[in-house]
């Protein structure tokens, strides 16, 4: 039986983490959060802040959250439960479910091999679609489908590489073997037998009773209307749940009972699933240090945090409704401290945002840069001219162009890709710096061309100087 504790704990390690949370939430990005304690079978859950910034209106324990990436723990456990009812094999390949993986490199794709981050699907081709209206408007199948010709980015097997195009596919295996609709399977074999009566798999527009996200904007946050729900993100990241139904989720993991999975087959979920995966199981995060199974989540304007100790019998989720900026507006060292003071364990975070923080400044200074430096180059316009006269000064006249042009090229096309995505992804997860990358990239190649232009122009006054 799960003990919901409403109210004030009288705990004190709950006192602790409340005394954490309400200290640190004002300081963060994040109006609200919402956490639930596992303790054995008794689940502590609470609420703090705002569902919306100034609103007034209270986040509680049964506020809805998008969970983001914690949703591929509830895909993993439902192939899971499928392998364990014998309708699909654990090292099958997925063309036995799914034909269009048939030929190409994809053929030798396994699902153990998707659970595990190990297909060879690389992160930029999970979230490159990202924002992409039309294609989000596929089916499952249709999506695997085009998941298939495009095939992985590297060999099967051979390295870890996380990636959302592996649960994409997963969640078309469960609609095969099944017969079920991914949100339907999820609801009748996970949310029912365990009592989340208020989570959901969101399709189309979010629930009335969801927190409210927030995207960083230049040191603070702004509400954002997450828009529609697609079904191909559905098995990667589309569960809305809230943290008493999430603590009751995490009760589950640690029972070490046969209850909608066998306890046997939770244990290997939780361990490390081959030679390539060592920090990673079946849908769950290892952290062999802390003797930790972790995941994260991450969607526009809500971050999520799900972790637990078997061995000890505790864990903890928590959830804000904001994503942390870089460096600025941080959410981290609230969801840490938070997290380490549920689990008993120590906060090893100092606080210090020095490195993100240096980056997003060397970035947002950029557009301001050539602002001034196309100003600067409007004053010295005469001595541009002066440089035509000179093979070294023509050369300083033309470099700046196709040097910049390749600075647009990387702040557009690689930077992006350094964190998981396109700048399509970037600007949905951080809008300001998407923004700035974007700026540089115009103002960059626009004053090397203006550099060129003003030396080529004709001299209008005598008097002109540099």
């Amino acid at each position: 039986m799960i003990l919901i504790a409403p109210g004030l704990s009288a705990s004190t390690d709950s006192a602790r983490v409340d005394s954490f949370i309400e200290a640190e939430l004002p300081a963060s990005a994040a109006p609200g959060l919402a956490y639930a304690r596992v303790r054995g079978s008794e689940v502590i859950a609470r609420g703090f802040g705002e569902r919306l910034e100034a609103s007034g209106d209270p986040v509680t324990a049964d506020t809805l959250f998008p969970i983001g990436s914690v949703t591929k723990s509830f895909t993993a456990l439902a192939i899971m439960q499928l392998v364990e009812a014998d309708q699909i094999g654990l090292d099958d390949p997925v063309s036995k479910y799914l034909p269009a993986f048939d030929s190409g490199a994809g053929s030798k794709v396994t699902l153990r091999q998707l659970l595990n981050h190990t297909s060879g699907y690389s992160t930029v081709q999970g979230n490159s679609l990202h924002g992409n209206a039309e294609v989000s408007q596929l089916g499952l199948a249709d999506y695997a489908e085009q998941l298939a010709l495009a095939g992985p980015a590297g060999a099967p097997g051979a390295h870890w590489e996380y990636s959302n195009a592996n649960y994409q596919i997963l969640g078309a295996v469960i609609e095969r073997a099944s017969g079920q609709e991914y949100a339907d399977y999820i609801d009748a074999h996970i949310f029912t037998p365990l009592g989340m009566t208020d989570s959901t798999v969101a399709l189309g527009a979010s629930p009335a009773r969801a927190a409210t996200g927030h995207r960083p904007w230049f040191g603070g946050v702004r509400p954002f209307d997450g828009g529609e729900n697609y079904r191909i993100h559905a098995p990667a990241g589309g569960i809305v749940s809230s943290a008493r139904d999430m603590g009751r989720y995490l009760s589950m993991w640690l029972s070490g009972e046969d209850d909608i999975l066998s306890a046997a087959t939770k244990d290997l979920m939780l361990a490390p699933s081959s030679p390539s995966s060592p920090f990673y199981g079946l849908g769950w995060s290892i952290d062999p240090a802390r003797g930790t199974t972790y995941h994260t989540g991450l969607v526009p304007g809500f971050e999520t945090l799900a972790a637990f100790d078997p061995a000890e019998g505790t864990g903890v989720v928590i959830m804000v409704n904001a994503n942390a900026g870089l460096g600025f507006a941080d959410n981290w060292y609230l969801i840490g401290g938070a997290a380490a003071r549920a689990m008993g364990q120590p906060h090893d975070d100092a606080g210090s945002r020095l490195g993100p923080q240096t980056a997003y400044l060397s970035i947002a200074l950029l557009p301001p840069l050539f602002v001034l430096l196309a100003l600067i180059s409007w004053k010295g316009r005469a001595s541009l001219r002066k440089k035509r006269e000179s093979l070294a000064g023509k050369l300083g006249i033309w470099l700046p162009l196709p040097a910049m042009t390749a600075l647009a090229v990387f702040l557009l096309e690689y930077l992006p890709r350094l964190f998981g995505g396109s700048i399509a992804t970037l600007q949905l997860y951080q809008p300001d710096f998407a923004m700035c990358l974007i700026a540089a990239a115009i103002l960059a190649p626009a004053w090397a061309l203006l550099r060129v232009i003003l030396a080529h122009s004709p001299a209008r006054a005598p008097a002109e100087t540099a």
